[in-house]
Formats: C-alpha cells, sequence, structure tokens
C-alpha cells in the first residue's frame, strides 16, 4: 500500500492546532496583499518596474508554496486526545524532570511539528522525547550526544 504524506495523521494539542489556523490566516492575508502589490505593478511599465515585479512574484510563490503545506497539514491533523494514560508517557503527557542538581524541567510532549523547546513543548522525534515515550515516574532518562550525557529523573505525568 503506498502511503503519501496526507496519510499521517498528525496529532495536535489546542495550543498547535490554534496556531497552525493562525499562521495559515497570516499567510492568506499576505498573499492577498502580494497579489495587491503585483495588480498595481502590472499598470506600470519602467525596466525597473518589471524587475520588482520579478521580486514580489517570487516572494508571492513562497506564500502560497508555504500556505498550501500549512494546509495540507491542517488537512491531516487531529486534536490530541483529551485523557491520556498518565502512567506511561505519551503524546500530548506533561512531564516533570528534576536533573542531579534539583532543578525542574516541565515538557509537553508533542509531534515534531509543533515543537518548540523554549516553549517547554518537545518532539516524539527528539532525542530527549525518545527517550522519555513510554516511560513511568520515578525512571531515570539519560540521554545525550556521545560526549555528554544528561539525566534527569521522571517524577510526574499528567
Amino acid at each position: 500500500m503506498n502511503t503519501t504524506i496526507t496519510d499521517k495523521i498528525i496529532l495536535l494539542s489546542k495550543k498547535g492546532l490554534k496556531e497552525l489556523r493562525k499562521s495559515i490566516s497570516q499567510l492568506e492575508h499576505d498573499r492577498k496583499k502580494a497579489i495587491q502589490v503585483l495588480r498595481e505593478l502590472d499598470k506600470t511599465t519602467g525596466h525597473e518596474e518589471r524587475l520588482d515585479r520579478n521580486e514580489k512574484l517570487s516572494i508571492l510563490e513562497g506564500i502560497e508554496s508555504e500556505l498550501a503545506d500549512k494546509k495540507m497539514t491542517l488537512a491531516s491533523a487531529k486534536l490530541m486526545p483529551a485523557k491520556q494514560n498518565r502512567l506511561q508517557v505519551a503524546i500530548g503527557s506533561v512531564v516533570d524532570l528534576i536533573d542531579k542538581h534539583g532543578h525542574l524541567f516541565r515538557y509537553t510532549i508533542v509531534d515534531s511539528i509543533e515543537a518548540n523547546p523554549s516553549d517547554g513543548r518537545i518532539s516524539t522525534a527528539s532525542p530527549l522525547g525518545r527517550n522519555l515515550i513510554g516511560r513511568t515516574v520515578q525512571d531515570i532518562i539519560m540521554w545525550g550526544n556521545g560526549k555528554k550525557y544528561n539525566q534527569y529523573q521522571l517524577i510526574r505525568i499528567s
């Protein structure tokens, strides 16, 4: 059976779906604005204006490409299940980890399209995300790049 990218279901949080819809809305607005600028440039005949028009066409193509990608993502996106098995880490889980210095870290496990580590959302495909999936409270999680390893204890799954 042939599978395409549209066959893959992408699980997103409410926040992720909202951000995706907002991004699509902004791109649609940018697209309308770019088309309007191009229509104005069509009324000019100078060489500089034609060069400017080519540049604006390139920008419009980029917007339309990104918009198509995001719409395809939205078409295959589903909201994460509200209730997760709180005994094991899964996509959608919020985990609390403590390092060896006693520092607390809180992460939400999400699909890679929604990942933003600076916002506390890590991908299931990231090294830490892969090590967390399926783990239970009190497990020790080790991950690193081969030279330096980090060690955390999983203290809560919600």
